[in-house]
């Protein structure tokens, strides 16, 4: 495994959810089903980047990753988010309040089965430095 994605993953820490953050359901200014209030804001946060320019396009969960020989346990990955930083090339985004025990396995096998792949994981702490865009973006949660 890369050892800076071991680092990475190393550096999360397994976490017990203190509260249901979830607020799951279709978002009227967004179109479509979200899984909580995070993904939300993060989509609103996406299309802000999109139109200041910053990224080229982003879609919601629409590549699933499978990883051969597992027999057991969690054998395949949904990233939140496909985040196209130019026409050309792509990097996942996972956003995560907690991770527990099932997310960091599939974070693991992610680095282990398709390390071709970027996957940034959105944590508390990098979502608490997007909150203070919250004000210049429209419906955030």
């Amino acid at each position: 495994m890369n050892p800076k994605i071991k680092a990475q993953l190393d550096a999360l820490k397994l976490d017990k959810p203190k509260k249901k953050r979830s607020e799951s359901g279709t978002r009227a200014d967004l179109g479509f089903y979200v899984r909580s209030k995070w993904e939300a804001n993060y989509a609103r946060y996406l299309n802000w980047l999109q139109a200041q320019g910053q990224i080229h396009k982003w879609e919601y969960e629409v590549d699933e990753f499978w990883f051969e020989g597992i027999k057991r346990g969690t054998r395949s990955y949904k990233p939140d988010f496909k985040v196209w930083t130019s026409p050309t090339t792509f990097e996942y985004h996972e956003v995560k309040g907690y991770t527990d025990a099932t997310s960091l396995t599939k974070l693991k096998r992610m680095a282990k089965y398709h390390p071709q792949h970027k996957v940034v994981v959105i944590d508390a702490e990098s979502f608490k430095e997007l909150r203070k865009w919250s004000r210049l973006i429209p419906n955030w949660e």
